[in-house]
């Protein structure tokens, strides 16, 4: 005969194995943050499709809490901070949002680089693996890439030439943009995205560079009536670095396979989809704008020159400053150059 206390251990165990099992089952749960609207491309047709995949590979044993706008709190020039130290999982976010923490990076926002948004971001991404994965060690890395080019859209006055910038106040996402619009005469204004509607309704601002994607989560489509982009062929005005990285601990202490999930949705790949994704919604705002009777200029090929003549400053700067920081500053920006002719759209 079976003791009473081993029937009754041997119960108790029965009765505590489903709780172990599903404990052992619940899924992780990852926070993500990040400073764009619900609304914008980006985050309804980038970053929750790639979420939803991640869930559905790891057969739900991963969960993503996702917080747009800065739900979660604190500002945008935060985030990288925030997923280094562990205060959220993951974000997406600028690099030109943090001055300074990416500087190698930078060329990929020098004037006139860069072309489209798939190629301009696989290039991102291995030029950022050779050339400066030490300015990322701090977390996990996931995708490293542009958007499409950017645009010109003011509120009041149509940009057809270089001169037409004199005493305007243009908002700029990155330290290289704002010198990039002071170089060819405009009063530059530094500000993340959330900023840019309550600017343009104030006055405080007078137009605005992003690009055609974004538009329509800064109001731009509504508060500005005229739009500028620069010669078709040629490279845009120029462009930002995005990224999304994961803490590191968080990322490490995950089993091997959903790691493995992880990386397989992360990397050179990723960074040229999260490029094309995000610039394939450029000629729908675009064409949206001009239903709304929006005016959009076109500039030739000798005004985007004369563009180029007077930002090529802003290129021989970085190189030099890139000296004094104890790299070369040559080495990089052809490094950048080849990259980009490598993953360059064919004609």
């Amino acid at each position: 005969m079976i003791p009473r206390r081993t029937l009754l251990q041997s119960a108790a165990a029965l009765i505590a194995a489903p709780a172990i099992v599903a404990r052992a089952q619940s899924p992780i749960t990852l926070r993500f943050q990040t400073f764009v609207p619900a609304t914008s491309n980006v985050y309804s047709r980038v970053l929750v499709p790639w979420m939803n995949k991640v869930e559905k590979e790891s057969n739900g044993r991963l969960k993503f809490e996702h917080y747009a706008a800065m739900q979660m709190g604190g500002a945008p020039a935060q985030l990288f901070d925030q997923a280094r130290e562990g205060v959220v999982d993951m974000v997406w976010s600028l690099a030109g949002y943090t001055p300074n923490r990416f500087p190698r990076a930078e060329v990929f926002e020098l004037p006139f680089f860069t072309y489209d948004g798939e190629g301009s971001s696989k290039a991102a991404w291995e030029y950022m693996t050779t050339y400066c994965a030490d300015e990322l060690k701090e977390v996990k890395v996931l995708t490293f890439h542009t958007h499409g080019l950017n645009v010109l859209h003011m509120k009041n006055k149509l940009i057809t030439k270089a001169a037409d910038f004199k005493g305007l106040k243009v908002r700029g996402p990155s330290r290289k943009a704002t010198q990039i619009l002071s170089a060819v005469g405009a009063i530059a204004v530094g500000m993340p995205l959330p900023q840019i509607p309550d600017s343009l309704s104030k006055g405080v601002i007078d137009g605005a560079i992003i690009p055609w994607d974004t538009v329509p989560a800064a109001k731009l489509d509504e508060l500005t009536k005229f739009h500028t982009e620069f010669a078709k062929g040629m490279p845009g005005f120029n462009n930002s670095i995005q990224y999304m990285v994961m803490n590191k601990a968080r990322y490490e202490n995950l089993a091997p396979d959903l790691r493995q999930i992880i990386d397989r949705n992360s990397g050179l790949e990723a960074s040229g989809q999260f490029g094309r994704v995000i610039a394939e919604a450029d000629p729908v705002v675009r064409k949206g704008a001009i239903d709304k009777g929006n005016t959009v200029h076109v500039m030739g090929k000798t005004e985007t020159e004369e563009f180029i003549r007077l930002t090529a400053p802003i290129t021989d700067e970085w190189v030099a400053d890139m000296d004094k920081r104890g790299f070369d500053g040559r080495k990089l920006l052809q490094g950048g150059r080849d990259l980009i002719n490598k993953y360059k759209p064919k004609a």
